[in-house]
């Protein structure tokens, strides 16, 4: 049998992105034929497509496209964030995000059987799956058609992503406007976007500390649309502080008033917001798989 060096399984992981692991097992198989190798890869890792399907994917990338008015932001899962900066994931969130822009698809489901790259989206994808050796996911997607002019800002290589439609103002002003709104992380425009959930639970926290302060009825009520209030301006966009205010007080309603300009909307995604995520023991891991191998 021929001997597997270090040096081969890198080519073949290179060539293929498969784990190397898995490539040092494909070229042990092969008895170092690298042509074959490769194919035992492309067949093994093909299947374990529906397998990967059920691991979390809470890592990922925002992908944005934006050409004249019309728009698109796109999140994309995988498992780890190693393969959020894989290049060939990197280009399929933005070949994905491009065809959401140019189409009217309505959900994920319905865009995995959109047309891409000589077949379909989810055909894309699986090979991609079985390339890589990692469940990938397109999670969710905004297309916005502008009524200003669209802006965008990625940050914290591409975790976070800012989708705006600013009418008015200028270019300076769009871009630190989006990156607010990165830094700033608002749950709407205005007070009207809130979830009603989010404001009754935020009431129920002020009405007990405020009880416990012992004061007339009247005042604790007082002490409690307050609070409620001062929530809701941290939480939504116009009542946010500009995070670049000189002042330190001027609010980005105030701003735009200022500027003459409004915002018609805006998308923020984080990667992976929402997701639970599976917390991994590496050394209880390891300690498995070499307890299983001596079983076997």
């Amino acid at each position: 049998m021929a001997e597997i060096s270090a040096s081969m399984v890198k080519e073949l992981r290179e060539k293929t992105d498969a784990p190397m692991m898995e490539c040092k097992k494909a070229l042990s198989e092969a008895d170092g034929d690298m042509d074959k190798a490769e194919d035992i890869l492309r067949i093994r890792l093909g299947s374990k497509a529906s397998k990967a399907a059920t691991r979390v994917t809470a890592e990922g990338v925002v992908g944005i496209s934006i050409e004249g008015q019309s728009g698109a932001i796109l999140e994309v899962n995988c498992e780890t964030d190693f393969v959020a900066k894989n290049d060939d994931f990197l280009a399929f969130a933005k070949d994905v995000a491009g065809l959401v822009r140019t189409t009217d698809v309505a959900d994920p489901s319905a865009l995995a059987s959109l047309p891409l790259a000589g077949g379909t989206v989810e055909s894309v994808r699986a090979a991609l799956v079985g390339k890589i050796g990692e469940n990938l996911t397109l999670r969710r997607f905004v297309r916005m058609q502008a009524k200003g002019k669209l802006y965008s800002y990625i940050h914290g290589g591409s975790k976070i992503g800012v989708l705006l439609d600013l009418v008015g103002g200028d270019e300076a002003l769009g871009r630190d406007l989006a990156m607010h709104i990165a830094a700033s992380k608002p749950k709407s425009l205005d007070s009207s976007g809130v979830d009603a959930a989010l404001i009754e639970a935020e009431r129920r926290v002020a009405t007990e500390k405020a009880a416990e302060s012992g004061k007339p009825a009247e005042i604790v009520a007082k002490m409690v649309e307050g609070a409620v209030a001062k929530f809701l301006k941290e939480v939504t966009l116009l009542g946010q502080v500009f995070v670049k205010a000189e002042d330190g007080k001027q609010t980005i309603e105030q701003l735009l008033k200022a500027r003459n300009a409004s915002i018609a909307g805006f998308v923020l995604f984080i990667v992976g917001e929402g997701i639970e995520k599976k917390v991994t023991d590496f050394a209880a891991e390891v300690a498995a798989q070499q307890a299983a191998a001596r079983a076997a």
